[in-house]
C-alpha cells in the first residue's frame, strides 16, 4: 500500500463496543446524521479495543492510514500532538522512534495554524469525534505521533490511481480503523517543489557591493523608478530583474535586460519631444520623467572659477580640478569660469572635454574678452534643457577694454531656472566701493532672460537679475582682501590651526559686506576651510615675495542664491593646490540642487551641442591614452 494514497473514514458511535463493516446498502440507507459522521476527512483518526486488535496474537499486522505526498511547508512549524488535553512533543510523547521528516507534521493536535487550508478550524472537530479512554491511550499515543501534517491538495490522478487498487477495496472493509506503522516500513515519495524556486535576491544597496563593483548611484534607484513606471502604466515589457549569478564570477552585475528605458511606439507617434504636451501625463518635462532621471529631485552641480593670470600654456593637472579624489563619482553638471584666461578659448574648452569624456558635453560657452564661462552637462540630460541665453556687462569705463566685467549664462533644466554668473571686479586694496559699483551694475545691465519665461514672475525684479531665477550661482576673482596687515596674516598662518582660519576670515572684506547685507543681497556663501588663494609666487606655495609684499586674501569665491530655502545643499567647499601655473589657485564647489517638473512652455534647446569641441576632446583622449600605453610597453621591453 503506497503513503501517497487516501482513504475514507467513517466515526463511531461512542456507545457501540464493536464496528462491523458496512456493505454499500447500509451506506446508502443511513440517516443524514449517518452521512456527516462518515464523511472523510484527515483529522478523524478512530481507535479501536484491544480485544478487537487482537493484541498478542502473533502475525497480526497493523494497518496504515494512507496520506497523499507530501509537500514542503513554507515555514517549518513545531510538531505538537494532544495526549488527554497536554500539549507535548511529539518526540516525548511517542513511545517508539519517529522520523522527523520536514514534509509533515501532526494532524492530531491544533490545525488553526495549519498551512492545507482545508484542515484549518477542524480541529475541535475532530476532538468531539474521538473520545480519548484509558485501555486505548497507547494504541492513540502511537496513532498520533505516526501521523504527519500533510497536504490534501493533490492531482486527481493518483487518487483514481489508488481507488482502483485492491488496497482500497480492503480499506472499505476496514472503515474506522487506523493504527499506528512502524517506522521502518514507512516508503515517502521524494520531495519535488510545486512551482520555481524564487530568485536570488541581492541588496543592491550594501557598501560592500557598491565598492567592490563601482555600481553607480543612481543604478539602484533607476531600478526601482523603472518598475514602479512600468506598473503603473500596465505595461507587458519585462521589468528589470536583479543580480543574477554567473559562472565566471560570485554575482554578475548586469542585468539581464537591457538597461535603456523602453519607449512605446504610441509616445513616438504622439509626441514630438522638441514641444511635448502641456499636460502633466505626457510633458517632456513633466514630474514622470523627472523622477526617472532624479528620483530624489536632487542635480549635481560643480562649479569652478580660476584667474589664470594670461598664461598661454595650460597645466597638466586639470584632473584634480574637475576630478577631485576626494568625490568618487561625477557631477551632473560642470560650470567653469575663467579670469584672464589664455587667448585661445577653443583649445581651453577643447581641454575641458578631453578630462570630463564621452559621458559629457559642451552645453555652451561665453567669453567677454577674457572672461570666459563653459557649461558642460551629461549627454543623457540634454533634451530636458531650454534654450541657453547669455549676457555680458563691461564694467570698465572705456567699454572696449574688457578685463573687468561680467559674463551669464541662463537655462532652464525640467522646471528649475538657473542663472550662472561669473565676474571680475576692480583690484586693488581698500577699493570696496569699487567693487560694489561693479556687482551694482552687473545686476542692472544682464538683460537676462530674454526667450525663456520666468518661473516665477511674481517675485522677480526689474532691476536686479539675480531675482528672475530660481536658482542663482555667483563666481569669479571678486578682489575682496583681507583689511589687516601682512605681519598679522603670516602670524596667523605660521600657527596652522583652525581657529587661525577663523581669525583671518574675521578681516575678510566680502564676509563683513555680506553680513551687513549691503553687496551680494539673499547671497550665502559655504564655510571656508582653505588658506587664502591669492597672491603665490608662481610655481610655488609662497604668498607674494616681490617688493609689494601684498597681503594674502580670499579673492577668487563662489556665492549663491535660491528662492526656495533649502533648494541648495554644499557638499564640498575647496580650492586646488596642485595647480600652480598662475599666481591664484582654483576654487571648486560642488552643490546639490532641487529641481522640479515643468511644462513644456519654453522652447528646448532640442539636443543642440558643440559637437567639434566633443569629437576632438574625445580623439585627444584616445591618442594621450594609446601614448600611455606606449610608454609602458617601451618600458617593459627595455628592461626584458
Amino acid at each position: 500500500m503506497r503513503m501517497g494514497d487516501q482513504t475514507n473514514l467513517s466515526v463511531p458511535s461512542a456507545s457501540s463496543s464493536t464496528v462491523a463493516p458496512r456493505t454499500g446498502s447500509e451506506s446508502r440507507s443511513s440517516t443524514p446524521q449517518d452521512k456527516e459522521h462518515s464523511a472523510p476527512f484527515l483529522s478523524d483518526t478512530l481507535k479501536r479495543p484491544p480485544e478487537e486488535l487482537g493484541h498478542g496474537v502473533q502475525g497480526l499486522e497493523a494497518a496504515f492510514a494512507p496520506r497523499p505526498p507530501p509537500r514542503p511547508k513554507p515555514r517549518r512549524q513545531g510538531k505538537l500532538t494532544v495526549r488527554q488535553g497536554r500539549v507535548r512533543n511529539s518526540e516525548d510523547s511517542s513511545p517508539e522512534p519517529v522520523d522527523t521528516d520536514s514534509s509533515c507534521g501532526s494532524l492530531y493536535g491544533n490545525l488553526s495554524g495549519s498551512p492545507v487550508p482545508c484542515l484549518q478550524g477542524r480541529s475541535a472537530v475532530a476532538s468531539e469525534r474521538l473520545p480519548l479512554s484509558s485501555s486505548s491511550s497507547s494504541t492513540s499515543s502511537s496513532t498520533s505521533s505516526s501521523m504527519r501534517e500533510c497536504d490534501t491538495s493533490e492531482s486527481a490522478g493518483s487518487i483514481a490511481k489508488y481507488r482502483n487498487s485492491p488496497v482500497y477495496s480492503d480499506s472499505k472493509h476496514r472503515k474506522g480503523l487506523s493504527l499506528a506503522v512502524p517506522s521502518n516500513k514507512r516508503r515517502l515519495p521524494p520531495v519535488v517543489p510545486s512551482q520555481p524556486l524564487p530568485p536570488l535576491v541581492i541588496d543592491l544597496d550594501s557598501s560592500t557591493g557598491r565598492s567592490s563593483n563601482r555600481i553607480d548611484l543612481d543604478y539602484v534607484d533607476y531600478i526601482h523608478v523603472t518598475r514602479r513606471e512600468m506598473t503603473s502604466q500596465g505595461s507587458d515589457l519585462p521589468v528589470l530583474s536583479q543580480v543574477s549569478e554567473d559562472s565566471g564570477s560570485s554575482f554578475s552585475m548586469s542585468p539581464s535586460v537591457s538597461a535603456l528605458f523602453p519607449v512605446r511606439s504610441e509616445d513616438l507617434r504622439k509626441r514630438s519631444y522638441l514641444e511635448g504636451s502641456l499636460l502633466a501625463s505626457g510633458a517632456l518635462l513633466g514630474a514622470s520623467e523627472l523622477d526617472r532621471y532624479f528620483p530624489e529631485r536632487r542635480i549635481r552641480v560643480f562649479i569652478s572659477t580660476w584667474n589664470m593670470q594670461g598664461q598661454k600654456e595650460l597645466p597638466d593637472q586639470l584632473d584634480d580640478l574637475l576630478l577631485p579624489c576626494d568625490s568618487p563619482y561625477t557631477q551632473d553638471l560642470y560650470v567653469i569660469g575663467s579670469q584672464e584666461g589664455i587667448p585661445d578659448r577653443r583649445e581651453w574648452e577643447i581641454r575641458l572635454q578631453e578630462i570630463l569624456g564621452p559621458h559629457f558635453v559642451l552645453l555652451y560657452s561665453a567669453a567677454h574678452g577674457v572672461l570666459q564661462l563653459s557649461v558642460f552637462i551629461r549627454r543623457d540630460l540634454i533634451w530636458f534643457c531650454s534654450v541657453v541665453e547669455q549676457a555680458t556687462v563691461t564694467t570698465r569705463i572705456v567699454s572696449q577694454i574688457k578685463t573687468k566685467g561680467a559674463v551669464g549664462i541662463a537655462f532652464t533644466i525640467f522646471g528649475t531656472s538657473f542663472l550662472f554668473i561669473t565676474s571680475h571686479f576692480t583690484s586693488g586694496q581698500g577699493k570696496v566701493y569699487e567693487r560694489m559699483l561693479d556687482y551694482n551694475k552687473t545686476i542692472e545691465a544682464l538683460a537676462l532672460p530674454r526667450v525663456v519665461p520666468d518661473t516665477n514672475v511674481y517675485r522677480s525684479d526689474p532691476y536686479d537679475v539675480t531675482t528672475r531665477f530660481d536658482e542663482v550661482f555667483w563666481f569669479g576673482d571678486f578682489n575682496f582682501r583681507l583689511d589687516v596687515k601682512r605681519a598679522v596674516i603670516d602670524e596667523l598662518l605660521r600657527s596652522g590651526t583652525k581657529d587661525s582660519l577663523s581669525s583671518i576670515l574675521h578681516y575678510d572684506e566680502l564676509t563683513k559686506k555680506l553680513q551687513e547685507g549691503s553687496i551680494f543681497k539673499g547671497f550665502k556663501e559655504a564655510e571656508i576651510n582653505f588658506l587664502p588663494t591669492y597672491k603665490f609666487d608662481i610655481g610655488c606655495d609662497v604668498y607674494d615675495s616681490s617688493a609689494k609684499k601684498r597681503t594674502p586674501s580670499y579673492t577668487d569665491r563662489i556665492i549663491y542664491k535660491s528662492r526656495q530655502r533649502g533648494d541648495v545643499l554644499v557638499v564640498k567647499y575647496g580650492c586646488c593646490s596642485s595647480i600652480k601655473t598662475s599666481d591664484h589657485r582654483p576654487v571648486y564647489c560642488s552643490f546639490q540642487v532641487r529641481l522640479r517638473p515643468g511644462r513644456d512652455n519654453i522652447p528646448l534647446c532640442a539636443g543642440q551641442f558643440y559637437r567639434d569641441i566633443y569629437i576632438e576632446g574625445i580623439k585627444r583622449r584616445f591618442l594621450r591614452e594609446q601614448k600611455s600605453r606606449d610608454q609602458k610597453g617601451s618600458m617593459v621591453c627595455s628592461v626584458s
